[in-house]
């Protein structure tokens, strides 16, 4: 089997963290960089989120440090969500500076990408800054991405104001430009997430997976949804979901655009489903809940398993 070579840009946060710890350890994946943005908290914590994650679960990919702020628009935090670290719950043990490799992020995507025997996937799952970067400044990369899976945007009503995903309201200027790199976009809205949920008893099947499922039961038992719902939503793993089985999924296609200029409605994913002749995305409507589930927890064990 030819592994797919992967780039994941991400804020972790705790949806992250899950969503990473699935692909490390994929047997269809092969990740050839991990690249820390500021998103749901400030950047110092994502990094040290990322390089204690590698260290809790003993993989040796390449660090490379993203972008501290977005290229516009103010800086916001989903803090009051994920702790002010990021990933409350459970206590990493800290990992030192090691697999953080020196450079400019975008400078060193473009130099894996062009490196690449075979088309680079690049997988979004916090907001867009370091991919609008590597564009702008490399756009001849492009010949050699295969596709772009976010997690981000939505159909309907937003998470972070009312018309405006967190992901992309994060930095609606760099998501414009994903979204027209004319490269192969799928999305996974924010009306997945609250569809793919997992609920309490399967959580216990998740805490049962090892020293990796106990790690991801901790962090997910510390999400307190506002309106009291007891269900495990899980966001960015529908990104990954969608990358190794969109047959999950009903993906239609979709012509997207990011409001930069709306007095209330500044980073809303404008999705129209009725221009699929100027279509620039693919955007997942609906999952298979029981599939998805099964897929989850058994990922989870997959990675406990391979944890050296």
């Amino acid at each position: 089997m030819n592994r797919k070579p992967l780039i994941i840009s991400t804020d972790p946060g705790i949806d992250d963290i899950a969503a990473m710890t699935i692909s490390l350890f994929a047997k269809e994946l092969d990740v050839k960089m991990i690249v820390p943005t500021w998103g749901n908290v400030a950047l110092e914590y994502t990094l040290q989120n990322t390089l204690n994650l590698e260290k809790f679960l003993r993989t040796k990919v390449p660090v490379v440090v993203g972008a501290n702020q977005p290229l516009v628009a103010p800086m916001i935090s989903a803090a009051s969500v994920h702790g002010k670290t990021g990933i409350a719950g459970f206590d990493f043990e800290k990992a030192d500076d090691q697999l953080i490799e020196p450079g400019l992020a975008a400078t060193k995507m473009a130099v894996a990408i062009k490196n690449s025997k075979e088309k680079m996937t690049l997988l979004g799952i916090g907001p867009l800054t370091d991919f609008a970067l590597l564009f702008k400044q490399y756009p001849e990369v492009k010949e050699n991405i295969d596709q772009i899976i976010i997690m981000g945007g939505n159909i309907g009503r937003g998470n972070h104001s009312p018309l405006a995903e967190y992901n992309i309201a994060g930095d609606p200027e760099a998501a414009q430009v994903v979204f027209h790199s004319g490269l192969p976009v799928k999305v996974a809205p924010l009306e997945i997430g609250n569809k793919a949920h997992l609920l309490p008893e399967q959580m216990d099947k998740v805490k049962e997976c090892g020293e990796v499922g106990n790690m991801l039961y901790s962090l997910f038992s510390h999400i307190h949804e506002p309106d009291g719902d007891p269900r495990i939503k899980i966001y960015d793993p529908t990104a990954v979901g969608i990358l190794l089985h969109p047959e999950m999924f009903t993906l239609k296609k979709a012509h997207v655009e990011i409001e930069l200029r709306g007095q209330f409605t500044y980073g809303a994913s404008v999705i129209d489903f009725m221009n699929q002749d100027n279509s620039n995305a693919e955007v997942a409507t609906d999952v298979d809940l029981d599939k998805f589930a099964k897929w989850f927890i058994d990922s989870i064990e997959t990675a406990d398993q391979g944890r050296k």
